[in-house]
């Protein structure tokens, strides 16, 4: 469904970005893809890698909707990749985090929604279920703005939306990089904020194909979860340095024990497809939709009240050898 479209991707410098544009440029054939990100020297050096004749490279934030919707134009498809994810650092500049995640996902769907994008894909996070630190809820903010603008669409052909998942293995400033760089500068331990703590854990071209194939999938209004494996922290760190020891060091500012990425609270609206979750929008929409049956045949059914997708309780988990593979350009 690529092949001859162009493809806009806010935030596309980042690890997602990066690693989406490789995978595009080796399954499809797209007319263009648009790089569309602030920083000029991160887009100079991406451009030096990805430099094929259908690569442009737009200077532009997301929080400047004018300039969004110059660079929107033309354009088939929308992946929403940008915003600020340092827990810490949205605690401490809340209102900057305000102004990329939520202003900006609004000025994402406005200039799709005027220059006649067919469809919408937004990233979203575990952190913005049950938010309880900044960064989260300004995520749960953008997931609600992108699952209503298909109420909002009119006669336009455009569905939006989102894809929620856990720790990407190896993105910027995530663990692995963090205990790989402790680890090759001699470190005597590795910090462990706390001793229960776990994560789900996705590698990025696993994420990008579960975002390439939802586009397929989308009626407009879900929210996709894939199911992924989890894993503790303490695991995590024994299996990269197995003779370093651990110094427990306390939970950072706004961060969770467990990851959830299906609330218990939205079990109502949860459906359970072989290899993912559907978190139903709960507006109604003016054209209705059986989100039971995706657009490629798949069927979900209802998950039991009071379900959660939770990193604690997960059924399935990283074994050292299964992380240490998904890891090991990393390491």
């Amino acid at each position: 469904m690529f092949n001859d479209k162009t493809i806009f991707i806010t935030g596309g410098t980042g690890s997602f970005g990066k690693k989406y544009t490789e995978i595009l440029l080796k399954k499809y054939r797209p007319r263009k893809i648009i790089i569309y990100s602030r920083d000029e020297l991160k887009q100079f050096e991406m451009a030096q890698r990805f430099n094929d004749s259908c690569m442009r490279y737009f200077i532009g934030d997301v929080r400047d909707g004018e300039r969004l919707k110059k660079a929107m134009d033309g354009v088939d498809y929308v992946i929403h990749a940008a915003a600020l994810k340092q827990v810490p650092i949205a605690e401490y500049n809340p209102m900057e985090c305000i102004k990329t995640n939520v202003h900006g996902a609004q000025n994402v769907i406005d200039a799709a929604l005027a220059c006649g994008v067919k469809k919408v894909i937004a990233l979203s996070t575990d952190k913005a279920a049950n938010p309880i630190n900044l960064y989260g809820a300004t995520k749960l903010a953008s997931d609600k703005l992108f699952v209503a603008a298909n109420n909002i669409k009119g006669d336009r052909e455009i569905a939006f939306a989102v894809v929620r998942y856990g720790n990407v293995i190896g993105s910027r400033g995530s663990v692995v990089p963090f205990f790989a760089r402790l680890i090759k500068e001699g470190a005597k331990e590795l910090p462990i904020t706390h001793p229960d703590m776990t994560r789900f854990m996705i590698t990025l071209e696993q994420g990008v194909n579960f975002v390439l194939k939802n586009f397929e999938r989308m009626q407009g209004g879900e929210i996709f979860v894939p199911k992924i494996p989890s894993m503790k922290m303490t695991e995590l760190a024994k299996a990269m340095a197995p003779d370093l020891p651990q110094r427990i060091v306390g939970i950072r500012p706004g961060e969770k024990l467990h990851e959830v990425m299906c609330p218990a609270d939205d079990s109502h609206l949860t459906l359970e497809f072989e290899d993912h979750y559907v978190i139903q929008p709960t507006i109604q929409f003016a054209h209705k939709a059986d989100f039971t049956r995706n657009r490629l045949g798949e069927t979900g059914r209802p998950v039991p009240q009071g379900f959660e997708y939770n990193s604690g309780t997960n059924d399935r988990w990283l074994s050292h050898e299964e992380f240490l593979e998904l890891a090991k350009e990393f390491l």
